[in-house]
């Protein structure tokens, strides 16, 4: 079998790039509709009408509404799973589980930025919140993650997550105090990556203390 010669599989990689340029632009659309107007009254043929494709399009890439509300958020959820899978098997769970979204914010800024702007993923984070069906959708996605992650722990510690309690609590404290994190974020007004990372970093650094010291004023 011939070789494919680099002017050959150029077709693919346009198509591939045009693809992508596709979705990005049915996300972007999506959460400027979604912000502006709301996400219940707005109709996946206004998202397809604002980027110039028919609904069949957008069905190629999301199911439905849902789906492109949280695609930023999977993305970076991806990439974190994707770190944490690569911390050094003797870091202790909860320190890979702290350097593995450290790690994850310095890189993912970017790839948030060639999506849709920060800004417009703060102004999502507040939508869904805000959002009694998003609000349960995020709930459900969570604990699917959380489950996602007490598991790829445990196996990381050889322990059998069924039996052993120890790889949900940690997971369970770690996502909590991300979540808390997250809605401080979204609140507040500095919309930047720099922003969250930061605060991640200070919530997760409260963990032990906040376990472990007497919170009395002597």
């Amino acid at each position: 079998m011939a070789t494919p010669t680099p002017q050959a599989a150029s077709p693919c990689g346009l198509r591939e790039r045009k693809k992508q340029r596709t979705r990005d632009a049915l996300i972007r659309a999506a959460l400027e509709l979604f912000t502006e107007q709301g996400y219940e009254t707005t109709t996946i043929d206004e998202i397809a009408e604002a980027v110039n494709v028919s609904q069949r399009t957008y069905f190629r890439y999301f199911a439905n509404k849902e789906e492109v509300v949280f695609a930023v958020q999977e993305m970076v959820e991806a990439r974190f799973l994707a770190e944490l899978n690569e911390r050094p098997a003797g870091e202790a769970p909860l320190t890979a589980l702290r350097n593995a979204v450290m790690v994850a914010w310095d890189e993912i800024g970017s790839a948030i930025e060639s999506v849709v702007p920060v800004e417009l993923h703060m102004r999502s984070y507040r939508m869904i919140e805000s959002t009694p069906a998003l609000v349960a959708a995020h709930l459900r996605r969570s604990s699917d993650l959380e489950e996602q992650i007490a598991r790829l722990i445990a196996g990381r510690e050889g322990l059998d997550v069924d039996t052993d309690p120890r790889p949900r609590v940690v997971v369970a404290a770690f996502c909590g105090v991300m979540r808390v994190a997250g809605k401080v974020w979204g609140e507040g007004q500095d919309c930047s990556v720099a922003s969250i990372r930061e605060l991640t970093k200070s919530y997760l650094d409260h963990i032990g203390p906040a376990i472990d010291d007497d919170w009395r004023i002597r």
